[in-house]
């Protein structure tokens, strides 16, 4: 008897010594789990990386991540932004390419946020608190060497509709100029829907090409409407909605681009009349940085002309004025390679009313081995997605930029981490896809078919694209 309650009496004793190691060992994992983050110790770093560029005064975001007061009041919504990787934005596929400006949050950084903002969006110690880090005013790029602006002001009176205006400006630039860095930079975001800023060289003594000013480029696209697809609709121009439908355009000579565009405007490839596109501006982008060593090159005696798009889609009111601005930085150093710029676009495509995926192509060439740089999609409201693939002279394809979840707000750049080699005679392929339906909250008209456009109710499909050429290099001549 004596020994069966030893025995009894050993075994409640370690009943109770496993309870008791069991709740130490829960204990101490509430404890782990329940580790305090404060933004001041362990948010402020990750804002301060990876959202402040955008988030910050002066900038186009609707507050600042510098400062625990002005961040406090979103917790709630950065928490659903960013546990749903809606924010920071990037829309390109994850399992398509490697981009040197790749902004996702690691998965890491997203628990953090989540947990902070579920433990209460604790500010925590302000010795904590990191450097804010230095931003030039204004200016994404840095501070620029030389800014330069439309010339004048323009003002936007109550109920215009969208417009595209023409601003040109002389650079004064007495030596050929090498830009590593530029920015164009929107004086006034409730009105402007985007700049494209072309570089154009003077003419040389012994040629026959005439430069052409925006009034001749303007004239001559009225008179090219009336033999081609375009018309003219005040400061805008369309595709007439009678005009051919090509939806699969890679089997017309220009791969989709039309005939006798002066390529002045969107999808114009290099630019018209001589020019060079140089730069542009649109929701969500507005800087060009360029790998070291690659430039654009801007001939002494050019002129910059400024193509600014001016839209009332935000519904601002009054009579509002702007003064858009270019800001550049030139290499210090000898360059190596000069950047090439061209839009692989379709204008005959036609987008049937209430059609949620519809579908287009366009196609591109390379006359000669070159390396892409950067890819840029850029459609309207009815925007989906884009794919970019190549199809090698050798008979191999294969997609090199995938944007399965196109943002008509959030319009980036992707830079390749590492320049992709295309060999002379690839064909690359942009394919388009629009919802035109009314599951689309953002589509302006689901009741209409929809034709090539200026104006952000019309609709479009550039697939922007910078790249190199192989053969060419600078350095064996000096850079003056």
């Amino acid at each position: 008897m004596k020994k069966f309650r030893a025995i009894t009496i050993l075994f409640a004793c370690l009943v109770i010594a496993a309870v008791l190691v069991f709740q130490a060992g829960e204990a101490s994992g509430s404890k782990a789990k329940a580790k305090t983050v404060t933004f001041n110790k362990d948010i402020a770093p990750i804002f301060n990386k990876n959202c402040a560029t955008c988030h910050r005064p002066g900038e186009a975001a609707p507050f600042s991540t510098l400062t625990y007061k002005d961040v406090r009041p979103w917790a709630k919504s950065i928490r659903e932004q960013v546990s749903k990787r809606t924010m920071p934005p990037w829309h390109a596929d994850p399992h398509v390419g490697q981009w040197a400006n790749d902004t996702r949050l690691s998965q890491k950084d997203i628990d953090a946020v989540v947990a902070w903002v579920d433990q209460g969006a604790l500010e925590g110690n302000p010795k904590d608190l990191p450097p804010a880090p230095k931003f030039t005013e204004g200016w994404a790029i840095g501070q620029p060497d030389v800014v330069l602006d439309m010339g004048k002001e323009y003002t936007l009176k109550p109920g215009t509709p969208d417009e595209i205006q023409y601003f040109t400006v002389d650079t004064n630039f007495k030596e050929d100029k090498y830009v590593q860095f530029v920015e164009a930079r929107p004086g006034n975001r409730k009105i402007v829907h985007h700049i494209i800023a072309f570089v154009q060289a003077p003419a040389k003594a012994d040629s026959n090409v005439k430069q052409l000013t925006p009034e001749e480029r303007r004239k001559m696209r009225e008179a090219a409407a009336k033999d081609n697809i375009f018309y003219q609709d005040g400061f805008l121009t369309k595709v007439k909605a009678d005009a051919p439908v090509f939806d699969d355009a890679c089997h017309l000579p220009s791969g989709g681009n039309g005939s006798k565009r002066d390529g002045s405007g969107e999808g114009g490839g290099e630019g018209g009349g001589g020019s060079m596109l140089l730069c542009g501006y649109a929701p969500g982008k507005n800087q060009e940085i360029w790998p070291a060593g690659t430039v654009k090159k801007i001939p002494a005696g050019s002129k910059l002309i400024f193509q600014v798009h001016y839209s009332t889609f935000l519904n601002p009111a009054g009579e509002l004025k702007d003064r858009s601005s270019v800001g550049m930085i030139f290499a210090k150093n000898t360059p190596d390679r000069e950047l090439k710029t061209h839009g692989i676009g379709n204008h005959y495509f036609k987008i049937p009313a209430g059609a949620e995926n519809h579908k287009a192509t366009a196609c591109w060439t390379a006359k000669e081995d070159i390396h892409l740089i950067t890819f840029m999609p850029h459609l309207h409201m009815r925007g989906k997605s884009m794919e970019f693939k190549a199809f090698y002279p050798d008979g191999r394809s294969e997609v090199i930029c995938n944007v399965p979840n196109y943002d008509f707000n959030w319009q980036l750049v992707y830079y390749a981490k590492k320049p992709i080699a295309i060999p002379k005679g690839t064909r690359i392929q942009v394919t388009t896809v629009w919802d035109n339906s009314s599951k689309n909250k953002f589509n302006p008209g689901p009741n209409k078919d929809v034709r090539w456009g200026d104006p952000t109710y019309e609709e479009m499909t550039i697939g922007w694209i910078d790249y190199t050429l192989d053969k060419q290099s600078f350095k064996t001549t000096a850079m003056k």
